[in-house]
């Protein structure tokens, strides 16, 4: 049984410290562990020097969303980086890749893909087609593929849910920054969450000092919004993958609180 661990979004220093404290007291329960990285730095965008800190940290392979490329030093480094990959569905010729394949130590080959919805957020290429073709190819390798769904409406992502299900291990919803409670496993054996939640600062709006939030809110004007501090959520689900079939088994909720 492979076990896999998979991070929700990561909201600037707090968050990164929340996934080194987790992960050093439970790195060896996890097989696999994959973390979204787009809120990383600063709460938008992620650096090269980050993604070795995350690497360092015990995180496997990042994924992205639409604040990849917040941070102009990413570009040229998802060109050559393998173990990061930005929304698939983005139009060709932006840097980076979408989907990757990795071998494991046990020689377990692992597919991953990044997709990103177009409800509320850019119009990018279809994710259900790109996802079928991407699939189809991968397959071919492994039947062991998570997709980490980058989305805003809860309602595209369970029909994207549906719409892939039994084809691969597991689908998991980030960018709301809020964990759903509707994890299960599909009938043909899809593990399924809306949004994995985030990892940072607990009391805040998304991560972000809750003040300068409201005050955006109240006034409309333009405001500086900044990571908050204090007591951070760290947020995550643990999957059980069968390794002959690629069928998920299990799929649990993970939330603590650090300090930072």
């Amino acid at each position: 049984m492979l076990n896999v661990l998979m991070i929700g979004d990561i909201v600037g220093r707090p968050g990164r410290n929340a996934v080194k404290q987790y992960l050093q007291a439970n790195r060896e329960h996890y097989d696999f562990i994959v973390a979204n990285g787009e809120n990383s730095a600063g709460g938008k965008g992620i650096t090269p020097e980050i993604v070795y800190e995350l690497y360092n940290n015990s995180v496997d392979f990042i994924t992205l969303g639409n604040h990849t490329w917040d941070k102009k030093e990413i570009y040229q480094f998802l060109d050559r980086e393998t173990n990061i990959i930005r929304p698939a569905n983005y139009p060709p010729g932006a840097p980076g890749k979408g989907s990757a394949v990795l071998t494991l130590h046990n020689k377990l080959k692992i597919g991953i893909i990044n997709l990103m919805g177009r409800v509320f957020l850019h119009a990018l290429d279809c994710p259900f087609r790109k996802a079928t073709e991407l699939v189809k190819e991968m397959r071919q390798e492994t039947p062991i593929i998570l997709i980490d769904f980058h989305g805003e409406a809860t309602s595209e992502k369970i029909a994207f849910g549906w719409y892939m299900d039994g084809q691969v291990s597991a689908i998991v919803g980030t960018h709301t920054h809020v964990q759903t409670a509707d994890e299960r496993i599909l009938p043909q054996g899809t593990a399924y969450i809306s949004d994995i939640g985030m990892t940072g600062p607990r009391n805040s709006v998304l991560g972000m000092e809750k003040e300068a939030i409201t005050k955006r809110f109240l006034t409309q004007l333009p405001i500086r919004f900044d990571v908050a501090k204090g007591e951070v959520l760290f947020s995550a689900v643990s999957l059980k993958i069968d390794e002959t079939t690629g069928k998920c088994v299990h799929i649990e909720r993970i939330q603590e609180i650090y300090f930072d």
